[in-house]
């Protein structure tokens, strides 16, 4: 029995401390093959003009399935058949096995209506995608999550971020208009105008109001580079006030983000599109030899104020290579400069075989000792949140990005009838603090923004009771189109489908 043991934690030791050789040797390989490949398809089926014909097809199939599951008696629950390795979400749903599967194969950039100024896409197009085919055609999208890998689905059921949302406010905020599959089998299209209490509350609905199968997004003329200016911060209060006055002012501030690396020091950076640059300025920091880019902004915090051009596209996806900080514990000389240029065009693995090839005893590391969490509060209660972070997790780098939380109805709109500006702070890594229990210490952070009045992101673990997830989020629209369109039947309720108890 002792000789087992022993055997057991070399393995183990082996897993979590060399993972690396894994990761660089077959996962780096494989995520750069699916890649080429995934890229190539989606850019001959957008020039070929051959994805609306086969999107009203792929639309049938998915009510067919529906209906296949009505003529079986609708005795399971529904959901999509897409694996939970493939999401980006640490954690990977139990109820798939249990649920009637749908397939939805839905993974095509539709159109371009350039007179609309609208691009309309199936669920499972990603940001990568969406960058790589709208910018070579002098377009983008007001607000870009910068994750290449995020798809526009998960970003409509759950919620979507970027540094243009103190502006535009939250992916959902960019939407025109959602297409989708009820449980009747019925297609509907909903938008502000058409079945508008559907369209607020799809949005962080986890797929439990119907099948997404389109969505038409905002598209807004992209410029060659963004202008980037970075400003370091010495103390906690300094970095506060720089953030709030740049999220505050309303011209010249296209993007707005802070990082935090510690209590004494951060970097608040303000970005603007422009259409050509100061070649000295130049900094193509999506390149693969390039440092990290959380590395380059540590790097220019013991600077005073600078200014930098980055092209658009490597802005957008500036936090891919490196998945934020993330990457660094997978492969710790990620970013020395002989790793960066022998094998940093490979970089990252994919998030979905990270998670398929997941040993237990790097999943059990990841529960007890690691935190992915983001945490939306108002503006106003940033410095008093940092505090609590930095007590209840001692996480740094920490990241800010700011939004416009507009007054609609639905799931998640401010306690007061009108706009409200809130951040997010995303925290990922390895906890420090000295009394840090994972269940008891999201537990004190869920509260704590519950009391602020703010919403915890549903892809991340929440502890929450289903009284207290009611009491985070606006259950009043969401319940009555449930009743209204049969849901209770065919889809589980929130909660079910993001609990702690509902993930593995």
């Amino acid at each position: 029995m002792a000789t087992h043991s022993l055997v057991n934690d070399i393995i183990e030791h082996i897993l979590i401390h060399y993972r690396w050789i894994f990761v660089c040797f077959f996962l780096l390989p494989l995520s750069l093959v699916y890649d080429v490949f995934y890229y190539i398809r989606a850019w001959i089926i957008f020039h070929l003009n051959s994805a609306p014909k086969a999107h009203a097809k792929k639309v049938r199939q998915v009510q067919d399935q529906v209906k296949l599951w009505k003529l079986e008696g609708a005795n399971r629950q529904m959901c999509t058949a897409r694996p939970g390795w493939q999401t980006m979400s640490f954690r990977q749903p139990k109820y798939k096995s249990s649920f009637f599967n749908v397939n939805v194969n839905l993974v095509d950039i539709v159109n371009l209506d350039i007179k609309r100024q609208v691009v309309k896409v199936e669920p499972l197009v990603t940001m990568g995608q969406l960058t790589a085919v709208l910018e070579p055609l002098g377009w983008t999208i007001p607000v870009l999550p910068e994750l290449d890998d995020l798809t526009v689905g998960g970003l409509v059921m759950g919620t979507g971020i970027e540094t243009s949302s103190h502006k535009f406010g939250l992916f959902q905020h960019i939407c025109i208009s959602y297409e989708l599959v009820l449980s009747s089998g019925e297609r509907i299209t909903c938008s502000k105008e058409e079945n508008a209490d559907l369209y607020y509350s799809v949005p962080w609905s986890y797929g439990t109001l119907g099948f997404l199968t389109a969505v038409e997004i905002m598209v807004i003329p992209a410029n060659r580079f963004v202008k980037l200016e970075y400003y370091p911060a010495r103390t906690l209060d300094e970095a506060v006030t720089l953030f709030e006055e740049a999220t505050r002012k309303t011209e010249n501030n296209e993007f707005v983000e802070g990082i935090v690396f510690s209590k004494n020091l951060s970097v608040i950076m303000v970005g603007n599109m422009v259409t050509c640059a100061e070649p000295d300025k130049v900094n193509q920091i999506g390149r693969w030899y390039k440092p990290w880019f959380f590395k380059h902004i540590e790097s220019l915090s013991q600077q005073g104020p600078s200014i930098e051009y980055i092209p658009l596209r490597h802005y957008y996806h500036r936090h891919s290579r490196s998945i934020f900080w993330e990457i660094q514990e997978i492969i710790p000389f990620g970013n020395h400069p002989v790793f960066r240029y022998l094998l940093g065009w490979m970089i990252p693995p994919k998030v979905s075989l990270l998670k398929l090839t997941q040993p237990p005893a790097v999943k059990k590391l990841y529960e007890e000792k690691h935190v992915i969490q983001d945490m939306l509060v108002p503006l106003d209660k940033l410095k008093e949140s940092l505090l609590v972070f930095d007590k209840e997790v001692q996480i740094y780098p920490l990241w800010l990005c700011p939004f416009i939380l507009e007054s609609n109805p639905g799931m998640v709109h401010p306690e007061k009838d009108e706009a409200e500006l809130y951040v997010d702070i995303g925290s990922y890594g390895i906890p420090l603090a000295p009394n840090y229990n994972a269940e008891k210490t999201t537990r004190s952070l869920e509260e704590f923004v519950r009391k602020v009045k703010g919403f915890q992101m549903l892809y991340a673990d929440t502890y929450m009771t289903r009284e207290e997830f009611r009491k985070m989020f606006d259950h009043k629209l969401y319940d009555k189109l449930r009743e209204k369109y049969d849901c209770k039947t065919a889809f589980p309720e929130v909660y079910d489908k993001i609990s702690r108890h509902a993930r593995s």
